[in-house]
């Protein structure tokens, strides 16, 4: 990929996607099936990106935030009515360098591909993933969910980390925080407090002492 490409866009609040991570979506809105379309027929990738909003906002075209991540589409059921389920593939953030002005019924963007160093991350700490996990099982016990936590144990560092971020109930700018954070372990740090602030918010108790 060159440093920068006009790519498509899918502005989904709440929605992130990490480099090696993977994120199933469900399209049935038309001008997201024409997007999936095209993006099929093309390079087949979508940037992932978040509005500045919730959906309950409903703002037709909302501002977006100035990072995201490219989607390479790796997974492709196209529905008998139309709709389709979609598997992206996370490839690299992007930061946004301008919208494009298009005919399509969907955004495209021109956008920075070499703005982040979205090598493969060291390894955390052994302290460190260790408060992560433990914060995780407290917050699913306050939130009353079930959990496989043997699958969970089993998971390495940046997947485990990434898809807390993913799936956990944090707000819009929390999950666009996680999204830039720099490093694995800058991003495991800001997970344990927004799941700390989150168990609280539950009702899960006071926050357990930093192991670092």
């Amino acid at each position: 990929m060159s440093a920068s490409a006009r790519i498509p866009l899918f502005p989904l609040p709440g929605a992130i996607l990490f480099p090696r991570s993977q994120l199933p979506l469900h399209i049935f809105e038309p001008r997201y099936r024409a997007m999936i379309e095209d993006a099929a027929a093309g390079a087949a990738r979508i940037g992932m990106i978040q509005p500045q909003v919730s959906e309950a906002d409903n703002v037709e075209h909302p501002p977006l935030y100035r990072v995201g991540c490219i989607g390479e589409i790796v997974g492709l059921e196209e529905l008998a009515d139309g709709r389709f389920n979609v598997v992206l593939q996370g490839s690299t953030r992007f930061r946004l360098i301008a919208e494009a002005d298009v005919g399509t019924p969907y955004r495209q963007a021109d956008v920075d591909l070499e703005a982040f160093n979205d090598v493969e991350p060291e390894p955390l700490g052994l302290a460190q993933r260790s408060e992560v996990e433990q914060e995780a099982r407290r917050l699913g016990d306050a939130m009353g969910l079930t959990v496989d936590w043997e699958a969970v144990n089993r998971l390495d560092d940046e997947m485990l980390v990434n898809a807390i971020a993913q799936v956990a109930p944090f707000d819009v700018g929390a999950k666009q925080a996680l999204l830039e954070e720099g490093t694995l372990a800058d991003r495991a740090d800001l997970l344990v407090q927004l799941m700390q602030f989150l168990r609280m918010a539950q009702g899960g108790g006071e926050t357990s002492p930093r192991l670092h």
